[in-house]
């Protein structure tokens, strides 16, 4: 097979796939055709001889879509390969396997990486996106011995800070081929940027664009970001994350069509009349534990976010994070009044700052403060909001999808000391996660499942902060006003 006129190959990817070092590394920036060149190159070794090949990707759908490339190259080649498809359990938990036969013996088997799947086959190894595995360390610990009898390793990734076994890897003096290219590499090597409609579009309309310059860092020119003014790492987040678990289900999407519905109506009616979601919309769902819901609510550019857990045993497991982009309130309304309404919810707690105000007002009394707990997003609020939910990664407490937009927004928010000796919490706006929406909606989802409220209120005069109120309870700074201390 010619790879030069049967497909177009970069140089950079070229260079990749003629590398036969046993022991190879890449640092590729975001869609420069990792998946691409790495899967072509394990197709050509599966023609050329009968081998065996395994793809560890950091999700199932990840690893579904690593497969069919590395189908459509075998296509290209003009050999009929088999596809197949099965599921197999370990413990409570069923994993997908994808597998690629081809007539001369070879296989190519695709799967969610885990230790437990790394660990299942003697075999050449691909990591797709290596940096984005949840326990990197343990896979590699698991996977490492599976190559001892002559099989080859390849690692590729765009980096994801320096707290995980990529960038231990790549920055180690461990004799493997490093392939390093970022995005202007990659332009001058033969990557085409274009835009949605196929124009050529430029690396300043992208930047522009992105509106981030730490992304911008990571992501394109492929620096290993400090992570030490960083919330939320990296690794922190991704040790929470399960691959099992959905952004946006079925009946989450069907919820916020029906709500919109609804909306078309009411502008349709020039009664004025608020038209409810159906609620035979959600007859059909289920949950396994109580609910516990936060929305964060957009103001201007921002979106709302509402992310909802159910909480299984301990551990506050996502069900459902659902982004309403320049939504109008009566929508909105419709969708976070149709969740509070299920019988498994237990309390919600809703930004009531700015434009949030008018929203959790009718959310409070519809369904009354026992349920529903507007908050204002002071200073202090936000501290304790953001120390809650970083205590509930740390613990462990809590399961979140795999969604490059989650683990960014939450990622993003950076802690400032101020000139008091506290902190401020504050993040960079960007179109892919709004201003940290994500990060708040989780914080205030938290805070709902949690046994009382601790909301802090800083003395003037003494730099302090104490706790007050109790679950259930509004009590807010305001409640000061008038007051005097003597």
């Amino acid at each position: 097979m010619n790879t030069d006129s049967a497909i177009r190959l970069t140089e950079f990817q070229k260079r990749w796939v003629a590398d036969t070092t046993r022991f190879k590394i890449g640092l590729w920036n975001r869609q420069s055709g990792k998946s691409f060149g790495s899967s072509l190159e394990a197709v050509l070794d599966c023609l050329k001889k009968k081998t065996k090949w395994v793809f560890l990707s950091s999700g199932e759908r990840q690893s579904k879509e690593l497969c069919e490339t590395a189908q459509t190259h075998s296509r290209a080649a003009g050999r009929g390969v088999e596809l197949l498809e099965d599921d197999f359990k370990e413990g409570d938990i069923v994993y997908k396997k994808l597998e690629i036969r081809y007539p001369n013996g070879s296989r190519i088997i695709a799967l969610p990486a885990n230790p437990f799947t790394a660990r299942g086959h003697s075999a050449n190894i691909l990591l797709d996106e290596f940096a984005f595995h949840r326990d990197s360390r343990a896979i590699w610990r698991a996977l490492f011995p599976t190559i001892t009898r002559g099989f080859k390793l390849r690692l590729v990734s765009t980096p994801q800070g320096r707290k995980n076994k990529f960038y231990e890897l790549w920055s180690a003096d461990n004799k493997y081929a490093k392939h390093k290219t970022n995005i202007y590499d990659a332009i001058s090597q033969g990557l085409d940027l274009k835009d949605e409609e196929g124009n050529p579009c430029t690396l300043e309309d992208l930047r522009l664009a992105l509106g981030d310059d730490e992304a911008w860092a990571q992501e394109y020119e492929c620096e290993f970001l400090d992570e030490a003014s960083a919330f939320l790492t990296y690794d922190l987040i991704a040790e929470c994350e399960d691959q099992q678990l959905m952004a946006l289900p079925g009946w989450a999407e069907a919820l916020v069509i029906a709500a919109e519905e609804s909306y078309r109506q009411y502008r349709e009616n020039k009664a004025g009349i608020e038209i409810a979601v159906d609620p035979a919309i959600l007859s059909g769902v289920s949950f396994l534990g109580e609910l516990y819901l936060g929305m964060d609510i957009g103001r201007r550019r921002d979106m709302s976010v509402i992310w909802l857990d159910q909480k299984i045993g301990n551990v506050l497991h996502t069900a459902a994070v659902i982004e309403l982009k320049k939504a109008p309130f009566q929508l909105q309304k419709q969708v976070l009044f149709a969740l509070l309404a299920r019988p498994e919810m237990r309390r919600a707690c809703i930004d009531e700052t700015g434009l949030g105000m008018q929203l959790a007002e009718a959310a409070v009394e519809r369904f009354g403060v026992h349920r529903v707990e507007a908050i204002t997003f002071s200073s202090a609020n936000k501290e304790a909001l953001a120390d809650g939910l970083k205590r509930s990664f740390e613990d462990k407490a809590c399961r979140i999808p795999v969604a490059q937009h989650i683990r960014n927004s939450l990622h993003s928010v950076k802690r400032y000391a101020t000139a008091t000796g506290h902190f401020r919490f504050d993040a960079d706006r960007t179109e892919e996660i709004g201003h940290a929406d994500h990060f708040w909606a989780k914080a205030l989802a938290v805070q709902a499942a949690s046994s009382k409220a601790a909301w802090a209120v800083e003395i003037e005069g003494i730099g302090e902060r104490v706790s007050i109120g109790g679950y259930g309870e509004q009590v807010r700074q305001s409640a000061y006003a008038g007051m005097r201390n003597y």
